[in-house]
């Protein structure tokens, strides 16, 4: 249970980012906002009192969630835009 937050966090971090240009600003918002988000959640489930390894891992799972939610949200977008032109 303590690993859903790290997950929801990335998956709310992707697709806000999801309409921002250029890319390496995305990819730098979603670096630091997920290492904050990963130690937050560390922090929220006790593991920082465990050791400081654990918002590494944290962090991962945000970073990874963000970046494949903010893909799919990009694809999805995409595909029915060309949907949309197709039918049109």
């Amino acid at each position: 249970m303590d690993e859903v937050f790290p997950v929801l966090a990335g998956i709310a971090l992707g697709l806000a980012t999801c309409p921002m240009r250029p890319g390496w600003l995305r990819l730098a918002l979603i670096g630091i906002a997920g290492f904050g988000l990963g130690a937050t959640a560390s922090w929220i489930s006790g593991e920082l009192a465990i050791s400081r390894v654990y918002v590494l891992v944290d962090a991962a799972q945000v970073i990874v969630a963000a970046v494949l939610s903010g893909f799919l949200a990009r694809l999805a977008t995409r595909s029915s835009r060309a949907s949309l032109s197709a039918g049109l």
